[in-house]
């Protein structure tokens, strides 16, 4: 496994390996865990050769925001990938992303990009956008894999992908889950073991929502409101926003009409955490 840092040995590498085949990339900032994995198992499945980035990217926290304390373990995360069989790790200092003098697109978020994650971290999708383009254009064309935990980022690369003519097949995962239903994340590690216990609430609240919908509820106010009297009903947690969006578009709906997206965000003492759920037999709605 091939472990390096620089743009232009990125470039070099994954030319070479598009010689013989497709490229699987799994975007990631390290701290890698059981999503990740998995992210990584289907990329194998899929392409000739897998590349995993790492980097922390500073462009998409804003003040106050955890990036100092965001978990780095490179060594731990090259063993993981190792044990993988991964075929490369781009691991790059700051300056190989984002080098000095050199302007860099920075591609619009719109509207979307300001709402939900965008409004609760202003800046955070142009910083998300702006990274992932330029690892796209570093890579070339490949198949980039993202996991659907994080809806919204995904739904704005995708857009990115299509407007840009960007050469990527941008593939969606399903979400891992812990045994409670807790998505696997990185900032789960950062809950003390009574936060733990209580971080099922996410979960059990998108599942309410979702048991609404199967019985047949179309109006999101109910499922709102069932949404928030789970998580408001749990000690620790704290609601930053409910919602439930249409899946194409990502905007907040008054009544299912399609497909449609539950999203949640919670903030605990220790770690602030995101999950959403596609409602069932919303895709036949009317």
């Amino acid at each position: 496994m091939d472990l390096i840092r620089t743009a232009s040995d990125l470039r070099e590498l994954t030319s070479a390996w598009r010689a013989d085949g497709e490229v699987g990339l799994v975007p990631t900032m390290g701290s890698l865990h059981d999503g990740h994995a998995s992210l990584i198992r289907r990329a194998r499945e899929d392409a000739t050769r897998t590349l995993v980035s790492i980097f922390v990217n500073p462009a998409q926290f804003g003040p106050g925001e955890d990036l100092a304390a965001y978990p780095r373990d490179e060594d731990r995360d090259v063993d993981v990938c190792r044990g993988l069989g991964v075929d490369a790790i781009w691991a790059p200092p700051v300056e190989e992303v984002y080098p000095s003098g050199v302007p860099l697109p920075e591609p619009d978020a719109g509207p979307v990009g300001e709402t939900f994650e965008g409004a609760a971290r202003p800046g955070h999708f142009r910083g998300v956008l702006k990274v992932v383009h330029r690892l796209f254009d570093l890579t070339g064309p490949c198949r980039a894999y993202f996991g659907q935990k994080d809806a919204q980022q995904l739904f704005l690369i995708g857009r990115m992908v299509r407007e840009l003519a960007i050469p990527v097949t941008i593939v969606p995962c399903a979400t891992v889950r812990e045994s409670d239903g807790l998505a696997c994340s990185s900032r789960n590690a950062r809950l003390s073991p009574e936060e733990r216990e209580q971080a099922g609430c996410l979960f059990l609240a998108l599942s309410e929502a979702a048991g609404l919908a199967r019985a047949g509820e179309r109006e999101t106010a109910v499922l709102v409101a069932a949404m928030a009297r789970e998580i408001g009903a749990t000690p620790m947690a704290r609601i930053d926003y409910v919602a439930v969006v249409r899946d194409v578009t990502f905007e907040a709906i008054a009544r299912i009409d399609g497909p449609a997206r539950a999203l949640v965000a919670v903030r605990f003492p220790s770690a602030r955490l995101i999950d959403n759920l596609l409602l069932p037999g919303s895709a036949g709605a009317r």
